[in-house]
């Protein structure tokens, strides 16, 4: 997908300089979007057959640059709180670099167009399996059933979305909501390591801890 060029790409990229916060991608105009893009308007159907195959490559522009980057992360990560740390840091950094593409992904989510919220939710449960392959390989934690990772990674890349709007607007709330992110994500795997333990365990263990 990064080798886009040409008129796909300036259609792509025009795209995202025209989305605010008041629009949706099915809301551009095909004039709108070759004149952004410096194309005749014609252009558009020599590359896209519908605005709904349009989104859909703009959503997948979106996501590989970003997936490519956490993998990476994830794949030399030590533990789960640096897996957790890294990937936090780098997911919010990219949304911060990427106000456009961001608010693309959050507003399909539950926009119009059928196409995309399913195309979008396709791109998250794969960013999601993803996760949770990168930490069963690496063994991260080990403790914890491969069917509860997936799980938690599902959770996670949810809240992350979630969370991802405030982050870009609300600059004094960045680095804690940076935090509660990484938070949450131990949270969740800390919990899941106790989930095969009975209570009386479990408050065994908070003595010993205590």
């Amino acid at each position: 997908m990064n080798g886009l060029t040409g008129g796909k790409l300036k259609l792509i990229q025009a795209a995202l300089r025209l989305i605010t916060e008041t629009r949706s991608l099915t809301s551009l105009g095909l004039r709108e979007l070759a004149r952004e893009a410096g194309l005749n308007p014609n252009t558009f159907y020599r590359h896209f057959k519908s605005l709904d195959e349009f989104g859909l490559q703009v959503l997948g522009y979106i996501a590989e640059e970003m997936k490519a980057g956490v993998r990476d992360l994830r794949q030399m990560a030590d533990s789960s709180e640096q897996a957790s740390r890294d990937t936090v840091a780098f997911v919010y950094h990219y949304f911060l670099a990427n106000p456009a593409a961001t608010t693309v992904a959050v507003r399909e989510l539950h926009g119009p167009s059928p196409i995309l919220r399913r195309a979008l939710e396709s791109q998250l449960e794969a960013s999601a399996r993803e996760m949770a392959e990168d930490i069963i390989e690496r063994q991260l934690v080990s403790a914890v059933p491969s069917e509860t990772i997936h799980e938690v990674s599902r959770m996670t890349i949810r809240y992350i979305l979630f969370r991802a709007m405030d982050y870009i607007e609300k600059p004094a709330q960045r680095e804690t909501i940076q935090t509660e992110t990484e938070h949450f994500i131990n949270r969740q795997f800390r919990g899941a390591m106790l989930d095969h333990l009975s209570q009386t365990e479990v408050e065994r263990l908070a003595l010993r801890q205590g």
